[in-house]
């Protein structure tokens, strides 16, 4: 990985640690079919620059899919709220401006495209085949699986499903993200591919 581009997601904010986030760019430079990365749930980019750093290497693109109001678990009382990201006019949480000042600094705004918006609305209009898959939205029950059924059927043969904090034990973290693995694995037609820490990526029989 370019160490301009290591020392970009080191800095973004963020939950991701940097083996993950580099095992993230390994399956994503391990790919052998066509077609763009999509990454769901941006919050400031940290993620998406591991995939930027592997999408420049490959001649790809990524997508990554965002409302930027923060999950459940970001809101005001909760385990992961960030008051720096609360828009002083609005009083909601606004990771979009973090997320656009972290890919103009790191040079990915042509390799990255943000998508504004419900990932179940962009989902029903996404008809693209996609090379990646990497699912770290919502940590909800009903988030978590809206985001496996509505997009990794569109993940391509031979392509990469990626999920973020699967935890097979439940004192470890919470539960959906798990429960979303499993499903891949047992009706989805997935296989293991690639396991570091909490990131777990599949690949599509």
């Amino acid at each position: 990985m370019r160490r301009d581009l290591e020392i970009a997601a080191l800095a973004a904010r963020g939950f991701m640690p940097h083996a993950e986030g580099l095992g993230l760019y390994e399956a994503a430079l391990a790919l052998t079919v066509s077609g763009p990365i999509v990454e769901v749930g941006s919050y400031c980019g940290k993620s998406a620059i591991y995939l930027g750093a592997a999408a420049i290497e490959r001649g790809l693109v990524v997508f990554t899919v965002d409302h930027h109001r923060g999950s459940e678990e970001m809101q005001k009382g909760w385990e992961h709220h960030d008051a720096e990201l609360v828009d002083p006019m609005t009083g909601k949480i606004d990771s979009l401006p973090e997320l656009r000042c972290n890919l103009e600094a790191a040079g990915l705004e042509s390799i990255v495209v943000p998508i504004i918006g419900e990932s179940s609305v962009v989902a029903q209009h996404w008809s693209t085949p996609i090379s990646m898959l990497f699912v770290d939205g919502g940590h909800g029950s009903e988030p978590a699986h809206a985001d496996y059924e509505n997009w990794t059927p569109k993940v391509a043969r031979g392509g990469f499903l990626a999920i973020h904090d699967v935890f097979e034990n439940p004192a470890d973290g919470g539960r959906p993200p798990y429960e979303i693995y499993s499903r891949a694995l047992e009706e989805g037609g997935f296989e293991p591919h690639l396991s570091v820490g909490s990131l777990q990526v599949l690949r599509r029989r």
